[in-house]
C-alpha cells in the first residue's frame, strides 16, 4: 500500500509502506525528464577501515547487472539521447538519468537494474579499484581540490564527515568484493531509497512505473525504514592552523568551520552572509583581496549542508610570498562581519541577490529533481519555493548579526594552508 499527498502546485510525493519515498515535479513546457534515486547511504555511514567503500560500489554497479552488460548499461540511454551518472556524497548515493520525457519508463529500468540488482563480481573488483586509484591520483594531483579534503580531515579527524569520500589508496586497496556485496545487501533496499524525477511527466504514471519495477514491495530482513544512524557528531576542531607543505606555484587555503545542517532555519541567513562575504564579484572578498590588493586570480566563500552537519568557510589561491597577507585581510573581514553584520541596505541587496540564485538555480529539470529529492535525504520538511523565498525577505538584521557572530567570528575557523613553505 502507498500514500500520495500533493505538496505544491504540480508537485506530489508518494511514500510506500515499506519506507520508499516517491516525489515528483511537473514541468509541462520541457520535453525532457529526470528521474533518479538516492540511497541514504554513504561516506558518512562508513568505519575508517572500509573508507571509500560506498564510492567505490557506486562505481562497480556499472560493470553489470542480472540483466544489462556494462556496455548495455552505457548504450541504453546515450543511444537515445538521455544521460545516465551517479555520485557519492557525505550523506547518499545517487543514481541519475535526464532522458526523453518518453523514455522515463526505460530510464527508471536501467536505474532499477543498477540499484537493485549488480553482480558485484570478483573480476571485474581490480579493474575498477584501478579506476579509483586514478581518481584518488587526480585529486591529489589538483591541490585546489585536495585542500578541501584536507580542511574537513582537520575539523573532523575522528568522525566520517573528515574522511575522504573516495577514501584512501590503503582503505580503497584493502575492499573485497564481499565487503561490496555486504554493503549493498545492508543499504540498497527500497524503505533506505528515495526517487526523484522532474520534467513532463505525470506522477501517478512515474508511481505506477515504480511498483512495475517492484519498488513498493517489503523489503527481506531489513528493519528500519529511516534514514541509517550515524556516530554523533562532535563540534569541529575550531581555530587550528595546518601548514601542508607541497610543490607548486600557489599556496591555497581553506579557513572554515562548522555551521548548520540542511534542515536548520538559519540556513538562509547562512547562505545571505556567504554572498556577501565571498558570492561573486560585488563580495567584500573578491573586491579587498582581487580588485583592491591583487592578491588572488580565485577567492570565494562557500556554504556546504549536510544532513547532521554544516561547513561554511573561504577559499583562496595565491602566491607564497603573498599568503600571509592574503589570509590576513581575510580574517579582517571575517571580524568585520562578526563584528557588524549587515546594515538595513547591504541585507535588502543581499536578500535580492540570494532569492535570484535560488530561482535562477531552479531554471532545469534536473535542477528540480536534485531539490526534490534533498527533503528526504537531509531529513527537512518540504519547502516550496515561495516559502523559502518568504524565508529569505523575513531575515532580519538581528537575524543575521545573531548568525555572523556564531560562524564568521575568526577565532573559530580553523585554517588549513597547502603550498610551498612561506616566501618572504
Amino acid at each position: 500500500m502507498s500514500e500520495t499527498v500533493q505538496l505544491d502546485r504540480d508537485i506530489f510525493e508518494t511514500k510506500g509502506a515499506n519506507g520508499l519515498t516517491v516525489l515528483s515535479e511537473r514541468v509541462a513546457t520541457v520535453r525532457s525528464a529526470a528521474v533518479g534515486v538516492w540511497v541514504r547511504t554513504a561516506s558518512v555511514h562508513e568505519s575508517r577501515a572500509k573508507m571509500g567503500v560506498s564510492h567505490l560500489l557506486e562505481h562497480m554497479v556499472f560493470k553489470g547487472t542480472e540483466r544489462r552488460t556494462a556496455q548495455q548499461l552505457a548504450l541504453a540511454l546515450e543511444s537515445r539521447g538521455g544521460s545516465l551518472d551517479a555520485y557519492t556524497s557525505r550523506d547518499t548515493t545517487a543514481f541519475h538519468a535526464r532522458v526523453l520525457d518518453a523514455d522515463l519508463p526505460l530510464a527508471l529500468d536501467v536505474l532499477t537494474d543498477l540499484v537493485r540488482r549488480p553482480l558485484l563480481r570478483d573480476s571485474d573488483l581490480d579493474l575498477e579499484r584501478n579506476v579509483v586509484l586514478e581518481e584518488i591520483s587526480v585529486v591529489e594531483d589538483t591541490p585546489d581540490d585536495q585542500v578541501f579534503d584536507l580542511s574537513s580531515g582537520l575539523l573532523w579527524p575522528d568522525h566520517p564527515y573528515g574522511y575522504s569520500i573516495l577514501g584512501t589508496r590503503a582503505s580503497v586497496g584493502a575492499l573485497g568484493a564481499g565487503d561490496l556485496k555486504d554493503l549493498h545487501e545492508r543499504a540498497y533496499f527500497p524503505g533506505n531509497c528515495v526517487i526523484a524525477a522532474a520534467g513532463n511527466i505525470e506522477h501517478a504514471r512515474l508511481v505506477e512505473e515504480v511498483e512495475r519495477q517492484g519498488w513498493f514491495d517489503q523489503p527481506a530482513g531489513n528493519g528500519t525504514h529511516d534514514a541509517p544512524a550515524i556516530e554523533p557528531v562532535p563540534a569541529a576542531a575550531r581555530g587550528l592552523d595546518l601548514r601542508q607543505p607541497r610543490d607548486s606555484a600557489q599556496t591555497h587555503i581553506v579557513i572554515a568551520t562548522d555551521s548548520v545542517s540542511y534542515a536548520d532555519p538559519r540556513r538562509y541567513a547562512v547562505m545571505v552572509l556567504a554572498n556577501v562575504f565571498g558570492g561573486g564579484m560585488s563580495s567584500r572578498l573578491f573586491q579587498r583581496i582581487r580588485e583592491e590588493l591583487g592578491l588572488a586570480y580565485a577567492v570565494y566563500a562557500f556554504s556546504s549542508l549536510y544532513r547532521h552537519v554544516g561547513v561554511v568557510g573561504v577559499y583562496v589561491g595565491t602566491q607564497p610570498k603573498t599568503a600571509e597577507q592574503a589570509a590576513e585581510a581575510i580574517r579582517d573581514e571575517y571580524a568585520k562581519l562578526a563584528r557588524e553584520g549587515l546594515d538595513e541596505t547591504a541585507l535588502a541587496e543581499a536578500k535580492q541577490q540570494t532569492q535570484g540564485q535560488l530561482v535562477l538555480s531552479l531554471e532545469s529539470p534536473s535542477a528540480r529533481m536534485y531539490r526534490l529529492a534533498g527533503f528526504p535525504v537531509y531529513g527537512a520538511k518540504y519547502q516550496g519555493l515561495d516559502q523559502a523565498l518568504a524565508a529569505v525577505a523575513s531575515l532580519t538584521p538581528e537575524d543575521v548579526l545573531a548568525v555572523a557572530r556564531e560562524f564568521f567570528d575568526p577565532a573559530r575557523q580553523t585554517a588549513v594552508w597547502l603550498g610551498p613553505a612561506h616566501q618572504s
